[in-house]
């Protein structure tokens, strides 16, 4: 699933390409993909507004939209899912077969393309509420982040993935994370002090920074019509091009051997999730 890194470079590459785009008409090819309004009423919200703002907040896209006649301001909040893909097409090209949501933006569509119908295009802006503060965000502190982590006796892998605590952080980047901070996963939250907590602080706004700096860099293929570059989650992928160095210094490296010290990469399931970590690197 994206995370926040591929989410922020998404929406660095669409804002401007849609900022003042005025939406002129909206095709819904999968009801399910803007519940829980209907077709219809989604449709007519839509037509006739002008897109004003693309923003993220955590994993989330968040379109603002004027509306006309009234110019009140209004959220369209886009989730990619598993692999959903979100990219400009012109108009009269043929539509990808998984296209779920088709905005018309005069010569060129904004297409919401989801093949595994995990992801959404709606009107419904509730589960922005729920969501924890951003790792990457000017105000965000070590001590903002000893309070998400709190008393708990969750390991610290499982907590990092509660979006209600922190925002936008996924399976890979907690792994990495912690691989940087030097904490194994299933260490419980409660144990970490504040030594403990600044290291992992400073873990999470560098490798979700580096991973924003590496997806702004490399010539991703957003639409996949002429084939998948392998890149746009950032991940292990044998298919990937030239140009394409592995990143990763734990995740999905079962087996191998660490970057920093030479032992054989751990995999263990915390809460039905893939954990990847060094037990040299990342001691108990």
């Amino acid at each position: 699933m994206p995370e926040l890194p591929e989410v922020e470079v998404l929406v660095r590459h669409l804002r401007p390409l849609v900022i003042e785009r005025r939406i002129c008409g909206v095709e819904v090819r999968r009801a399910k993909s803007v519940r829980p309004d209907t077709a219809a009423a989604f449709r007519a919200r839509l037509i006739g507004g002008r897109i004003r703002a693309l923003e993220r907040r955590a994993k989330f896209l968040v379109f603002t939209l004027e509306s006309r006649p009234l110019r009140a301001a209004f959220p369209l909040v886009g989730h990619l899912g598993m692999t959903g893909r979100m990219f400009l097409q012109p108009r009269r090209t043929a539509l990808p077969k998984h296209a779920a949501v088709v905005l018309d933006l005069g010569g060129e569509c904004l297409v919401f393309e989801d093949p595994r119908y995990f992801g959404r295009l709606s009107l419904d802006a509730a589960p922005l509420e729920q969501l924890g503060p951003e790792p990457l965000a000017d105000g965000f502190a070590p001590a903002d982040l000893r309070a998400v982590l709190g008393c708990s006796r969750q390991p610290i892998k499982v907590r990092l993935l509660d979006q209600q605590a922190l925002a936008g952080v996924g399976n890979i980047y907690a792994s990495e994370a912690l691989f940087v901070a030097g904490i194994p996963p299933t260490l419980p939250c409660v144990r970490l002090g504040p030594k403990r907590v600044a290291r992992l602080w400073r873990a999470l706004r560098t490798v979700l920074q580096e991973a924003i700096d590496f997806g702004s860099t490399v010539p991703l293929n957003w639409s996949g019509q002429n084939g998948s570059d392998g890149l746009f989650y950032y991940g292990r992928d044998p298919a990937a091009p030239d140009y394409y160095e592995e990143r990763l210094r734990v995740y999905g490296r079962q087996g191998k051997p660490c970057r920093v010290c030479g032992t054989a990469i751990r995999r263990r399931v915390l809460a039905a999730r893939s954990t990847f970590s060094c037990p040299r690197c990342q001691p108990r």
